[in-house]
């Protein structure tokens, strides 16, 4: 499978929709320079590991994760 493609003047391109199909690509990718080729890799989006786990727990409430969050920038963990 082999396209062309063009690139606009701030260097974004459009993968065609039949590759991004192919290869699994979603909303996010990595790029990495290999010698003189651009290589592209599908990263998984981790909502789509949503509901892949079960559990007994209930979830944290926003206020609860948001005092968490502040006890650990305290003893600067984060």
């Amino acid at each position: 499978m082999v396209y062309t493609v063009s690139i606009t003047s701030q260097g974004q391109i459009s993968i065609p929709a039949k590759a991004r199909k192919k290869v699994g690509f979603t909303k996010r990718a990595i790029l990495s320079v290999e010698k003189d080729h651009l290589v592209l890799k599908p990263v998984a989006d981790v909502m789509d590991l949503m509901g892949s786990l079960k559990t007994n727990k209930k979830p944290l409430s926003g206020e609860k994760i948001h005092k968490l969050f502040a006890e650990a920038m305290a003893r600067g963990e984060v």
